[in-house]
Formats: structure tokens, C-alpha cells, sequence
């Protein structure tokens, strides 16, 4: 028997993945997070008009897994899920200042995003233009967002939490576990999924709480959902994380 073909033999048995039949028939095991209102937040990336609306610059390439995913009334679900049951909101956004287009390179993406004008503000400190421009926050969310309890971290500037204070503030606050939803599943999403188990929190994804770009060829949300599978400590629906919520009042 080759040596890596024995090795992934040892390890599934040791998990209880059974192999001698083919991968074919391999099962991942299952695991689950338990929410605990003590330790347990709900973390929403990117809940703005250029992710969300039709009036917003990537809508083109996220508007039908926007729409079919039902991920703007999901997201509703999940903030009066949280807010009603007094559990801590974190929201991680997306904001461009106006020396972050002197970059000087970027993978695809992130240089489309610069080109089209996505997330951009005058500044850190200025709201000159902001109120329901493309950075600004979808307009049903902002009574969640603006009722001065939940946390606004600092932006994030490619996909990934390492560029904010969202890990530090969630510590600060003895937060362990992470209710994990918002935009864009492949990107932000799975990009904060890797970086929060790694700095040692159990997360769990909404899978329709979220969507991604879909091009010919390309499906995001389908890349997402694989990799959400294969590594994160739950992956549940809307009404599975609402349930779960409520039931910690």
C-alpha cells in the first residue's frame, strides 16, 4: 500500500472515517458548537449596501446567490435573533480610504474592488458622504448596528480578520464561540472562518446567511460551502442558529 494512502488509513480510523472501501464511501465525522449565551457572539462581515442591494457596485456578480439564498432577510433573522435574546453582536466591515488605492497589487478581486469604487470613504475620521452610500450599512440593519451595544471593529482591508481588532475585542469580551454570517461566503467569510479557528475560537457558519460572486466557470458560494464543511465546527441554517440563539435567554 503506498505510504500517504496508509497514513490516511491510520488517521480515518483513528477518527472513525472508513477508507478500505474507497474514498467514495468516506464520511467526514460530525461535530457540533454548542451556543452558550456566556461565551457566544454573533459576528456579521460586510453587511453593507455594496454586498446587499441591488443598488450596490458588486450586485452584477452576487445578486442571484444573494437572492437565492434569501441572505438580506437571513441576516434580519439573525440580528433580532441576537438582539432579543441580549447575545453580543460584532460586525466586521469593509471600508477603502482613499491612500489604500495607491496600492501597488492585488489578486483579482481585490483589484476589482479597488476599480469599482467598492466600500470607499473619505477617511477614518470624516462620514462626509457615507450615510447610505455603498459602505454605508443596509437600511433595515442599522437598528441593530446603531443601538450602541453592538461592536463596529475596524475595517478589514483584503478578506481576513488579521488586519483588525476583531479577535482582541472578541477576548476582551470572554467570547469563545462565534455564530459566523454575512459576505461574501468564499472571501470574507471563509477568510474570518480560518483566521478565528486558528487564534482558537470554535465558529459556526450560516450557510444562507451568506452568498458569493458567481461567474462562468466560477461558483463562490459552492467553493465556500465545501471548505465550510470541511472545517468549521458547524455548519446550520438560519433557522437552526435562530433556535439555537433564543434558546439561551
Amino acid at each position: 500500500m503506498h505510504y500517504m494512502q496508509k497514513t490516511l488509513t491510520l488517521l480515518a480510523a483513528s477518527a472513525g472515517i472508513g477508507f478500505a472501501a474507497g474514498p467514495a464511501h468516506a464520511q467526514l465525522p460530525k461535530t457540533t458548537m454548542q451556543v452558550d449565551h456566556a461565551n457566544t457572539a454573533l459576528v456579521v462581515i460586510d453587511p453593507q449596501v455594496d454586498f446587499l442591494s441591488p443598488k450596490g457596485v458588486t450586485w452584477g456578480l452576487v445578486g442571484k446567490s444573494v437572492e437565492a439564498n434569501h441572505t438580506v432577510e437571513n441576516l434580519d433573522t439573525l440580528f433580532k435573533a441576537a438582539k432579543d435574546s441580549n447575545m453580543l453582536v460584532v460586525i466586521s466591515p469593509h471600508y477603502y480610504y482613499p491612500w489604500d488605492h495607491g496600492w501597488k497589487f492585488g489578486g483579482p478581486l481585490e483589484v476589482a474592488m479597488h476599480k469599482i469604487g467598492m466600500f470607499d470613504r473619505k477617511g477614518p475620521l470624516s462620514l462626509d458622504g457615507f450615510e447610505n452610500s455603498g459602505a454605508d450599512w443596509m437600511p433595515q440593519y442599522k437598528k441593530y448596528i446603531n443601538d450602541g451595544k453592538t461592536i463596529v471593529t475596524s475595517p478589514h482591508k483584503v478578506y481576513g480578520p488579521q488586519t483588525n481588532d476583531l479577535a482582541l475585542q472578541l477576548r476582551k469580551h470572554g467570547i469563545s464561540k462565534v455564530i459566523l454570517a454575512g459576505m461574501s461566503a468564499n472571501l470574507c467569510v471563509e477568510s474570518h472562518l480560518r483566521e478565528l479557528l486558528e487564534q482558537g475560537f470554535e465558529v459556526e457558519v450560516v450557510k444562507d446567511a451568506t452568498a458569493a460572486a458567481q461567474l462562468p466557470g466560477l461558483d463562490g458560494y459552492a467553493a465556500a460551502l465545501t471548505n465550510f464543511q470541511m472545517i468549521a465546527n458547524d455548519v446550520v441554517t438560519t433557522q437552526e442558529a435562530k433556535d439555537a440563539i433564543l434558546a439561551t435567554r
